[in-house]
């Protein structure tokens, strides 16, 4: 059995991104597709386009530098959320 990267993949709500990829690139993701479809034994085969997401946050995930400088960033800049939009709060006090 091969050892990939990648295992079944997860079924989320997705948000429509459009990429262009080198012919090379899209010829290897459609072999990984079909590998990924053979190793986990599904029944239906594997969209290229469905790996492409996985990939991407595994690579994120397994980042050192990439987590160093995100845990950096957090620690410096100020935390707003979605409900503080309008709304006065540490950060953003009025200093009158």
């Amino acid at each position: 059995m091969t050892k990939l990267k990648l295992g079944p993949l997860e079924d989320d709500k997705p948000v429509k991104l459009t990429i262009e990829l080198p012919a090379a690139v899209f010829r290897d993701l459609r072999s990984y597709a079909e590998i990924l479809t053979h190793s986990v034994g599904l029944m239906t085969r594997t969209e290229p386009a469905k790996l492409i997401a996985p990939m991407i946050e595994r690579r994120m995930a397994t980042d050192r530098a990439f987590a160093k400088a995100r845990r950096n960033a957090t620690q410096l800049a100020p935390r707003y959320s979605v409900h503080d939009a309008g709304q006065e709060t540490d950060a953003t006090m009025d200093c009158r």
